[in-house]
């Protein structure tokens, strides 16, 4: 809950950032090769072979302890990794191995480099323990094995016996004070145990899908930091939505839509602390200047988010460029202002406690609303072509109009009540007369265009239009037709391959997993309940071993793209269970 690191599964961390979600990794060697930094604890191998993969992994009941086993033909040994949790001290990595059969020769490759790979910092020992300094941060490496420096790369080589433990950590510290405290591993497994246990407790969804809504419940806690309550789209930077190609963003910031929906998601299963903190970190963002709302802020509120390209790194299998920062911060996406209403709505409505500001910010975000929602802006997929009148964008306006109203009349807020009805009978009739094609019974991507956007199918979820609608179902099966992969996964929009497209950018992108699970909703939705419940159980299956996905499904590589573990994914992954267990459309 301040950073996350990637494990891979031959037992190497190959991302992390110290101190935070947003700072320069340590370990970068997912964007690039081993020489930009990488963890690596597991059975050893000869020189110049593959390090062998882990047999098996899972996670320690519900939490977020991982376990990474191998069987050797000497024996079998375990490794555990977790972060244990520490509110406002910096963050911590604790790998413990564990043997369980056998005798097994283990190695641990510690190979730092900071600011993404490029800096080599200096490894010395301070009263027994290594430490790395570059600039102003320092990591520690605390355990109790023997180490020994070579090739600028810290070893230990052991061996492990049935029911014998190791431990192994590093901690950050800012390296102009002194040493942090050594932590103790044990205690720290135990503490960290615990405190998933009492988390996931909380949770009020108990239906067939439980396993996979608890899976995304922890990792979108785990996308919370903790000290602000920002929630980040995802821990990576440019992991690609094409292999080898140049859609490569950096999600380690807060979208308001995102953080939005999830909030949303936690609300709907018992989480207030989550949303209660989420809405205190957007008042502190947007303090002072709700006009100028930005679609997206850093983890602790922070503006400016200029982007740069990495070019000392090849990027994940090749693809170029590897990005930080993200230029689309300073977008005009009026969407977002229907995304932040709703999440206050509901806020409001299951009771989180009452905030005069949330209310008077509010009140100002659709004053902004009422001179700009007929204005063309760059849309939920943040488009970097030209602006267009996105349907979705015109439809979220309303939306934001409708909730506030709803929050007048319920007596908690003044407003112009007349004026804002008036105003969002305006937009209905807006969208329902330009951003509806009659020949093809089918709402469109933008007025006028011909093309679809899988967003059109939030039109019957946010209430829009009721789902019996034949407006909202020929929507559905347009989509179907026309956005579906040959397996039933759903695209975002149509993409021009070698050229630039609707969204100003070359190459092709994956199915979209958020939208193919709003899909599933509709269907449901509609009456197609058994058809949404095979779509989910299909999009279930996509899922890594550990129950995490990624942004996208590639179709013809069969695997998942983007950015990973993905907040935009997980959250409609919980809605859709919720939707089809209330139904009952479930199997045995």
């Amino acid at each position: 809950m301040q950073t996350a690191a990637l494990v891979c599964r031959d037992g190497a961390v190959d991302w992390l950032c110290l101190p935070r979600f947003d700072s320069h990794a340590v370990f970068a060697s997912i964007l690039g090769t081993e020489d930009h930094g990488f963890w690596r604890i597991g059975p050893a191998f000869p020189a110049g072979s593959e390090a062998p993969r882990a047999t098996r992994r899972r996670y320690r009941g519900e939490s977020l302890v991982l376990e990474s086993e191998w069987e050797t033909p000497r024996g079998t040994v375990r490794v555990i990794d977790f972060m244990p949790p520490r509110e406002d001290h910096a963050p911590q990595l604790i790998r413990i191995v564990e043997g369980v059969s056998g005798r097994v020769k283990m190695r641990s490759a510690l190979r730092m480099r900071f600011s993404y790979g490029r800096v080599v910092p200096w490894v010395h020992k301070v009263d027994g323990r290594t430490v790395a300094v570059a600039g102003p941060d320092s990591v520690w490496l605390d355990t109790d094995a023997q180490t020994y420096g070579k090739d600028l790369t810290t070893y230990s080589d052991f061996t492990v016996g049935p029911g014998d433990r190791r431990a192994f950590s590093i901690s950050w510290q800012p390296s102009h004070k002194g040493a942090p405290e050594a932590p103790d591993a044990e205690a720290a497994l135990e503490s960290t145990a615990e405190f998933w246990r009492e988390w996931v407790d909380q949770c009020t969804y108990h239906g067939p899908y439980r396993e996979a809504v608890v899976r995304s419940l922890i990792t979108l806690k785990a996308l919370t930091y903790g000290p602000t309550g920002g929630i980040v789209a995802a821990p990576t930077t440019s992991l690609p939505e094409e292999i080898g190609g140049v859609r490569n963003w950096d999600y380690r910031y807060t979208w308001l839509r995102d953080a939005a929906i999830t909030l949303s998601s936690l609300l709907r299963t018992g989480y207030r602390e989550e949303a209660r903190a989420w809405r205190e970190w957007l008042l502190r963002a947007v303090a002072g200047d709700p006009e100028n709302l930005q679609i997206m802020y850093g983890i602790a509120g922070e503006r400016e988010l200029g982007e740069t390209e990495l070019d000392w790194l090849p990027g994940y299998e090749d693809s170029r460029p590897v990005r930080v920062g993200n230029g689309a911060a300073g977008q005009l996406q009026l969407d977002v202002y229907g995304e932040v209403t709703e999440a206050l709505h509901l806020g409001h409505m299951t009771g989180l406690a009452r905030s005069d500001y949330a209310s008077l910010l509010q009140l100002k975000l659709i004053r902004y609303l009422e001179t700009h929602w007929d204005q063309p802006d760059e849309g939920i997929w943040e488009v970097r072509g030209p602006r267009r009148h996105f349907v979705h964008s015109k439809v979220m306006a309303w939306v934001a109009v409708d909730r506030t109203i709803k929050l007048i009349e319920s007596g908690d807020a003044d407003g112009p009540l007349e004026r804002w009805r008036e105003l969002r009978d305006e937009i209905h009739q807006d969208v329902c007369e330009k951003g509806y094609d009659k020949e093809r019974n089918t709402f469109t991507q933008s007025y006028g265009s011909k093309e679809l956007d899988a967003s059109l199918l939030l039109i019957p979820q946010m209430g829009f239009l009721p789902p019996d609608d034949k407006r909202v179902i020929g929507t559905i099966e347009a989509i179907q037709r026309e956005l579906s992969t040959p397996d039933g996964f759903i695209l975002r929009y149509p993409t021009a391959g070698e050229e630039a497209g609707v969204d100003g950018l070359e190459g092709d992108e994956g199915a979209f997993l958020a939208c193919s699970f709003w899909m599933a909703d509709d269907l449901a939705m509609i009456g197609r309940v058994d058809e949404a419940r095979r779509l989910f159980e299909r999009l279930l299956s996509l899922r890594n071993d550990l129950g995490l996905l990624a942004e996208e499904w590639d179709p013809r590589l069969q695997r998942q793209v983007g950015n990973f573990p993905q907040a935009f994914s997980h959250v409609p992954l919980i809605d859709t269970a919720l939707r089809l267990t209330a139904s009952g459309a479930y199997g045995g």
